[in-house]
């Protein structure tokens, strides 16, 4: 065991020992289980070319999935990041490549967001995210907000989809984002849109509002149906999961990631658990466990404190999803098959 998971693991004494111990038949997995099973983090950012974050990872038997974004870090900078860190470790680590809409409305656009979605798939991409800019930041020429159903986006969907390349869509917020924060559920989601107001739809009612930005999405799904799409962020419909469950039905080529999402579902099992837990077990094979983690170089900080933050919430995750133990709220407890498909086989197609 290398020094920065021992630094890491002291870190979380403190948490193991107020967790309530049970004893679980073995078609569940324990606290002590966790560093042992095959787990993938779908929705990860590796925003460095140290690949030490990495190593401590494999550790952990966690494999990565690095999303790159076209927000405000270089897509090209992340490109070299991944398809580097790819090449060298392809079994241990995928990324998603990205496209820039900096040229929508000009008559070359869809050229060159083809061009670029196959200079992402010959780097070793396992697919192609699409950011929240859409529909929330780009606007025409006449000064509208350009939603993702937009028809210049048409001959992009269609390629993808007839080329079988995954796609992952970070489209739309959390619901808070439209709400006063007096009324977010999420306490993480405050502080994000504090910091990021830009990003914050309640200060801009101009933009389009949280169903415009569902129904968009929605609408993409339905023209092109054989489309693999991942919904980042629980699809954003991380407030509820009967409306969640609604569209899985109506969708069957949606999966959906787990990523910076466990408050809301947390929030929901606090109220009804049972619910929570039967929706997982009934999507266990569209479910992604992922955080939106990230690692770059941070000056001031050391590796040992980046990995024992990601090590704590990791960890923290499992106790929720694979036991019975509580911390903030009592854990759902899923069943070892449902656990490994959320956490490791759902995604494992993404890896060469």
């Amino acid at each position: 065991m290398n020094l920065q998971i021992s630094v890491a693991k002291s870190v979380c004494v403190g948490l193991i020992a107020v967790l309530i111990s049970c004893n679980s038949p073995v078609k569940y997995y324990s606290v002590s289980d966790f560093g042992n099973v095959p787990k993938i983090d779908a929705h990860f950012h590796y925003l460095t070319m140290d690949d030490k974050y990495l190593e401590i990872a494999s550790d952990l038997k966690f494999r990565l999935i690095s999303i790159n974004w076209d927000g405000e870090y270089s897509i090209d900078e992340q490109m070299k990041i991944t398809s580097s860190i790819v090449r060298a470790h392809p079994r241990e680590f995928a990324f998603f490549g990205t496209f820039s809409v900096d040229s929508f409305g000009k008559p070359d656009f869809v050229e060159k967001t083809i061009a670029r979605i196959n200079e992402c798939m010959k780097a070793g991409a396992a697919g192609i995210k699409i950011w929240k800019n859409i529909g929330m930041v780009l606007k025409d020429r006449n000064g509208r907000y350009v939603m993702i159903d937009d028809p210049a986006f048409d001959p992009i969907f269609a390629y993808l989809e007839k080329n079988k390349i995954p796609v992952m869509g970070h489209l739309g917020e959390p619901k808070d984002c439209w709400l006063p924060e007096n009324e977010m559920i999420d306490p993480g989601a405050r502080g994000y849109f504090k910091e990021n107001p830009q990003y914050y739809m309640y200060l801009h009612p101009e933009a389009p509002s949280y169903d415009e930005q569902i129904n968009s999405r929605d609408n993409v799904l339905k023209k092109y149906p054989k489309l693999d799409f991942i919904g980042a962020h629980m699809a954003s419909i991380e407030w509820s999961v009967d409306e969640l469950a609604d569209r899985l039905d109506n969708y069957p080529n949606l999966k959906v990631d787990m990523a910076a999402r466990m408050y809301p579902i947390q929030y929901q099992s606090s109220i009804d658990r049972e619910k929570v837990r039967n929706f997982m077990i009934r999507y266990q094979d569209r479910i992604l466990y992922a955080t939106d983690f990230e690692v770059h170089d941070q000056p001031g900080r050391n590796s040992d404190e980046i990995m024992a933050n990601l090590y704590k919430g990791w960890l923290s995750q499992w106790i929720y999803l694979a036991t019975d133990s509580t911390i903030e709220v009592k854990g759902l407890k899923l069943p070892r098959d449902v656990i490994d498909k959320i956490y490791f086989k759902n995604a494992e197609k993404y890896f060469r």
